[in-house]
């Protein structure tokens, strides 16, 4: 299939530090991919490009054959990008289905007057809105927790709630922040599950930023893997695996022999 995001020769600096160096990625529509790579690797550097939050400084980054980078975040998202966050980013004193409700703004069409004089338009969207909140704790299994304090969720939860709040804004491109950071075994499997049944329900591309090298080699179709910025390696899980440069990347030369690629992030801490 035709890739849907493209990204040409980026390159993003702060100051003297390249924290994304010329990088050249794709991924496919509906295709479920990762980038990995050592701390400090530009991972979440090259995220923040992609959704706005950061203007490389050179390069192209095109999302359905329209280039995006120097747009607004807000924009990007209209456009069909959403994301997740490494450190969970709810709105802790509002209710969970209140935060499903914030991810529609980008999809909502009224003005500001409307809200204040309650407009009939005003009522009838906000039905919609909330009925369509509903649907979405419904499907990640939250609405006996529609109502309390989202900073009172369970962790596991926290992660699926962020999940939800980024399917309201009708995305078709979701970047998860490593989505199974903090869980147990039991929770990381229920996460890659979920995922895949994410992508295949709602149609999904999805890319990943992940640490759990199980994660990555279970879920992902193609492994994009960075260090000090640059892309050392790209192929399938099993090209990735026993790749000597990615192997280094983790553990310095001459310290990884006879490792996967799998087994050195494991090593390294």
């Amino acid at each position: 299939m035709a890739p849907i995001l493209v990204a040409r020769k980026v390159t993003k600096r702060f100051g003297g530090l390249v924290a994304v160096n010329e990088l050249d990625f794709e991924i496919e529509e509906h295709a479920i991919a990762s980038v990995i790579g050592p701390n400090g690797a530009g991972k979440t550097t090259f995220f923040n490009c992609i959704t706005g939050f950061y203007v490389p400084e050179e390069g192209v980054i095109e999302f359905e054959g329209k280039e995006i980078q120097g747009l607004r975040p807000d924009k990007i998202t209209t456009m069909g990008i959403a994301r997740t966050y490494q450190n969970i980013r709810l709105f802790g004193k509002m209710s969970a289905i209140e935060n499903v409700m914030v991810g529609m703004h980008p999809r909502l069409s009224l003005h500001w007057w409307d809200a204040v004089i309650h407009t009939p338009a005003f009522v009838r969207q906000e039905r919609k809105v909330l009925r369509r909140a509903w649907e979405l704790l419904d499907y990640i299994g939250l609405t006996d927790w529609a109502n309390h304090q989202a900073n009172s969720l369970p962790y596991g939860a926290q992660r699926r709630l962020e999940i939800a709040r980024a399917l309201a804004s009708e995305p078709k491109l979701l970047l998860l922040d490593e989505p199974t950071a903090g869980m147990n075994p039991q929770e990381t499997a229920e996460m890659i599950e979920f995922i895949r049944k994410l992508r295949d329900d709602w149609n999904l591309t999805i890319l990943l930023i992940e640490h759990d090298m199980k994660v990555v080699m279970t879920i992902s179709e193609k492994i994009t893997v960075l260090d000090f910025g640059t892309k050392i390696a790209e192929g399938k899980p099993e090209e990735i695996q026993r790749n000597p440069r990615v192997i280094e990347a983790y553990l310095g030369r001459g310290a990884a022999s006879g490792l996967s690629a799998a087994e050195a992030p494991a090593q390294a801490a």
